[in-house]
C-alpha cells in the first residue's frame, strides 16, 4: 500500500471532514480524494484553488505541502501520474490555446477557392481527404450546440475548456484546405461559436487576457463569415470584460457597435434584445436613468416573440433573466426603491448558481444601505459557499466589488468576521 500523505490527512480530519464530506465541498469524487491522500495522484491544477479553500490554506502552502510529501514517498513508492503536474501544465495549455487562435486567425484570412480558381476545380477540392459536406457541417453545429450544454450544466467550467480547443483544432484543419465561399464561411461559423464558448470558460476561471484572445477571434470568423448575430454577440461578450472592470465607458461603444451588426442580422432571433440588455448594464454605469429604462423596455420585447429565439448556444436569451439584470441595473443607479422587489422577483425563478449569486449579492448591497449586518451576512453566506464550490472568478469578482462597501459597518463584529472571510476567499493566492 502507498505511503500516506499524512499532513493531507490531517489538514482534512482538523476540519472534521470525512473524505466523503470532503469531497463533495471540493467538488470531486472520493476516489480522488483516496487517491491524493494515499500518494497515488496529485490533485490537477484546476482544483488546487478548491482544494486549498477547502482546508483553509493558501495555494503555495497546499503545494508546498503536496511537494513535500512527494518527495518523500518518491522512492519507496513510483507514483501514478494520472493528473497533470501544476503550473506548467496551465502555462502550457496557455501558450497552446493562444498559439492554436493565432493560427486559425490566419487561416481565416485564406481566400475562399472559387475566388482563386475556376469552378471546375471544385471536383479536385471534393476528393480531398478532409472535404466538408453539409452533413459534416451539420455534425459540427450539433457538437457544438452539446458543447454548451455540457458548459452549462458543469459546475467547475473549466472541465469543458479541453474539449472545446480539441473542437478547434479539428475545425482549423478543415480550414487548411481550399473550399468553396459557402464551406468557408460555414466552416467560419463553427470557430466563432467555439471561441465564444472557449471565452466564456476563460472569463469564469479569472483568465480575462486569455478571454479577450477568444472574443476577438469570434469576431474576427463570424465577420469573415458574414454572420451578423455571432459578430453581435462576440462583441457583446468582448464587452463584459470591461463591465465586470467598471469601465462603463470603454464598454457603452462596443455595446453601439454591436447593436448596429444585430440590427442587421436575423430578427427572429433575441440578438437584438439581448445586446440591449446588457447596454443597459452599461448605461447604469454611466449614471443614465432613462437610457437604461429604454435599453431595458427593448430587451422586455423579446418576450412577445414567438417560436425559439435562440440556439441554446452563443444565444441562450430568452428574457427570463431581466428581473435580476433590471435589479442590478437598479442597484448600480442607487435606485434601491426599485431595485428591492425586482431582486426578490427574480429569486422566485429558477437560477443557476452564479445568477442566484449575483443577485443575492445586489440584495446584500442594498442591506448594506440599510446598515442591516444581520441580512447582510445571511445573503453572503451561501454566496461564500457557491464560490468556494464552483471557483467561479464571477462570483470572486462581485465578492470584490462588495468588500469596500462593508467599510462603513466595520465598528460590527459580525462584519469584521464576514470581510475576513471574503479577504481569505477573493486573495489571489486563493482563486488564480
Amino acid at each position: 500500500m502507498a505511503p500516506k500523505r499524512a499532513r493531507l490527512v490531517q489538514a482534512r480530519v482538523e476540519l472534521g471532514y470525512k473524505q466523503e464530506q470532503f469531497a463533495e465541498r471540493v467538488g470531486v469524487g472520493v476516489r480522488s480524494i483516496r487517491r491524493w491522500e494515499a500518494g497515488e495522484a496529485i490533485p490537477h491544477a484546476t482544483i488546487r484553488p478548491r482544494l486549498a479553500a477547502a482546508l483553509k490554506l493558501t495555494l503555495a502552502q497546499l503545494n508546498a505541502l503536496l511537494v513535500d510529501e512527494t518527495i518523500q514517498v518518491a522512492v519507496a513508492t513510483p507514483r501514478v501520474e494520472d493528473e497533470p503536474r501544476p503550473a506548467e501544465v496551465d502555462g502550457m495549455r496557455r501558450r497552446e490555446l493562444l498559439r492554436l487562435f493565432t493560427r486559425v486567425g490566419a487561416l481565416l484570412a485564406l481566400p475562399a477557392i472559387d475566388q482563386v480558381y475556376d469552378l471546375d476545380k471544385l471536383a479536385t477540392a471534393a476528393e480531398r481527404p478532409r472535404h466538408v459536406d453539409r452533413e459534416v457541417l451539420d455534425g459540427y453545429r450539433q457538437l457544438n450546440g452539446h458543447l454548451w450544454q455540457v458548459y452549462a450544466l458543469n459546475v467547475v467550467k473549466t472541465e469543458v475548456l479541453p474539449l472545446v480547443e480539441q473542437q478547434i483544432d479539428v475545425v482549423a484543419a478543415h480550414l487548411r484546405e481550399f473550399h468553396a465561399d459557402r464551406i468557408h464561411r460555414q466552416l467560419c461559423e463553427v470557430i466563432a461559436d467555439l471561441a465564444q464558448l472557449s471565452g466564456e470558460i476563460l472569463l469564469d476561471d479569472a483568465r480575462p487576457t486569455d478571454a479577450a484572445h477568444s472574443y476577438t477571434l469570434a469576431a474576427d470568423a463570424a465577420h469573415t463569415a458574414g454572420a451578423y448575430d455571432l459578430w453581435a454577440c462576440a462583441l457583446t461578450r468582448y464587452s463584459y470584460l470591461s463591465l465586470f472592470d467598471r469601465d462603463f465607458t470603454a464598454a457603452a461603444p462596443m455595446l453601439d457597435l454591436a447593436a448596429g451588426l444585430a440590427s442587421r442580422g436575423d430578427r427572429s432571433l433575441s440578438t437584438w434584445h439581448w445586446v440591449h440588455s446588457v447596454r443597459a448594464q452599461a448605461f447604469a454605469g454611466l449614471g443614465q436613468l432613462d437610457r437604461t429604462e429604454r435599453a431595458l423596455d427593448v430587451a422586455q420585447l423579446v418576450r412577445s416573440m414567438s417560436g425559439p429565439v435562440g440556439n441554446g448556444g452563443w444565444l441562450r436569451f430568452d428574457g427570463s433573466r431581466l428581473a435580476e439584470e433590471r435589479g442590478g441595473c437598479y442597484v448600480q443607479l442607487g435606485r434601491h426603491d426599485l431595485a428591492d422587489a425586482t431582486l426578490r422577483q427574480a429569486l422566485d425563478e429558477p437560477l443557476s448558481t452564479r445568477r442566484r449569486a449575483s443577485v443575492l449579492v445586489d440584495l446584500a448591497v442594498l442591506g448594506v444601505h440599510d446598515r442591516d449586518p444581520d441580512r447582510i451576512v445571511e445573503l453572503i453566506t451561501p454566496v461564500m459557499t457557491s464560490t468556494r464550490a464552483t471557483g467561479s472568478s464571477v462570483i470572486v469578482r462581485r465578492l470584490q466589488n462588495l468588500r469596500p462597501l462593508l467599510n462603513p459597518l466595520s465598528d460590527d463584529p459580525r462584519i469584521r468576521d464576514l470581510d475576513d472571510q471574503l479577504t481569505q476567499l477573493t486573495s489571489p493566492t486563493t482563486t488564480a
